[in-house]
């Protein structure tokens, strides 16, 4: 990979940035100042110091964040809060390019992926793979044994065809956890609104094989994992 290009998918700057870098003499390669952004170097292996940061290239990144209320799933929105300015206001020098994997509500927490992995996001998101998603429900009231059926068995929302069968966990009260494997426009409040039930509080626990521990990744925050496919 030419170096100029690296170093702007490290983040370090714009193209003309780093190449201002690069001829100020600011860029190591491997220890050893560098100049020339036509250099080819290894992505793989080569390690970058800048201002006594080192960077090192990673083909794929995965974050998680616990999404708060009052921003919307998008990568950039020119009047509303983005997760992705949550994101990077957290982790200013994560790699650009990424994007969450699916979107939450506006007015709904919880677990969301964000990655560079747009192979991953797209089995995440098709549903041919049938890939979990579980939510924890508050609801306006309690639910009947029938109610729990047919969100089971699956509701029509307007849509031609029913929802795919849904397994729900139900102990009493007003709240309850939902599994689905769709992604449907607000599937979850639909399904719900489908059997008289309004949703008042919407927090998705996991996805896939993420599951959301809100005691170390509370309400805002993000952070880094390892994501094993």
């Amino acid at each position: 990979m030419r170096l100029d290009k690296l170093l702007v998918e490290l983040n370090i700057g714009t193209r003309s940035e780093v190449k201002a870098l690069l001829k100020k003499g600011l860029i190591f390669v491997d220890g050893k100042k560098a100049v020339k952004p036509e250099e080819k170097v290894d992505e793989n292996t080569v390690t970058i110091t800048y201002q006594g940061k080192e960077f090192t290239y990673k083909k794929f990144s995965y974050y998680v964040i616990n999404k708060p209320k009052g921003v919307i799933t998008a990568t950039e929105d020119a009047h509303e809060k983005t997760v992705m300015d949550v994101f990077y206001s957290q982790v200013p020098d994560a790699p650009r390019g990424l994007s969450p994997v699916g979107r939450l509500d506006k007015d709904t927490t919880g677990l969301l992926l964000i990655t560079n992995d747009g192979q991953l996001a797209h089995d995440m998101l098709s549903p041919k793979k049938h890939v979990d998603k579980t939510y924890f429900v508050t609801l306006d009231g309690g639910l009947t044994e029938e109610n729990i059926k047919a969100l089971e068995e699956g509701v029509h929302i307007g849509e031609g065809e029913p929802t795919a069968p849904a397994t729900v966990e139900y102990e009493g009260g007003n709240t309850c956890y939902i599994t689905i494997h769709e992604g449907k426009f607000h599937q979850v409040k639909r399904m719900f609104f489908a059997v008289g039930r309004e949703v008042l509080e919407l927090k998705r626990t996991a996805f896939g094989n993420l599951t959301l521990d809100e005691e170390k990744l509370p309400l805002g925050q993000v952070s880094e994992i390892n994501y094993n496919k």
